[in-house]
């Protein structure tokens, strides 16, 4: 359960949650297709490396012909503390290699939700944090996030990023 992972980590508790069909191997990713509301949903995981994920984003979304308003992609963020989430359409890649990729197939103007990883305080460490695992300790927070995205994921699928984000944090409240 890498840190780096932890946006495949959410679109798998999106999938279970809203019963999402069986998983498909198709444009250069896994694949899963279902409901959140009355909207139809692709769940995309790109298996190409990290740094070429925008390559299957992009001939997804040229064979349904959508736009990168039609996009969420979830992600790790470094400079988010560990467990928050923040959500925003366009951007920068703030070093994110895979959102780098993202911007260069598609354009900068899909919505992000960045998940927390926190960063390890020395940049020397960056790279084994990332690809480092999470700790026991985390497990339990982490769990508790996912489930609050999978529960609340039906104001992204309306477009309501900010009751997204309101509900999620009323999930997670002690």
């Amino acid at each position: 359960m890498q840190r780096h992972n932890v946006g495949f980590m959410a679109a798998d508790a999106i999938a279970e949650v809203h019963g999402f069909d069986a998983v498909r191997t198709r444009f250069q990713s896994w694949t899963q297709m279902g409901r959140i509301g009355g909207e139809k949903i692709l769940l995309l995981k790109p298996a190409t490396y990290m740094n070429k994920s925008g390559q299957a984003i992009g001939e997804a979304m040229r064979f349904y012909k959508l736009g990168p308003e039609d996009v969420t992609v979830f992600y790790d963020e470094l400079d988010l503390e560990p467990f928050k989430i923040k959500v925003r359409r366009g951007g920068g890649t703030a070093g994110h290699n895979g959102i780098r990729s993202t911007d260069a197939h598609i354009g900068n103007e899909f919505r992000r939700v960045r998940i927390g990883i926190g960063h390890p305080g020395d940049k020397s460490r960056v790279t084994r944090h990332v690809l480092g695992n999470y700790a026991k300790a985390e497990i339990e927070p982490l769990t508790d996030l996912l489930g609050a995205i999978a529960a609340e994921a039906d104001w992204l699928a309306k477009g309501d990023d900010a009751r997204f984000l309101n509900e999620v944090a009323l999930r997670l409240q002690p």
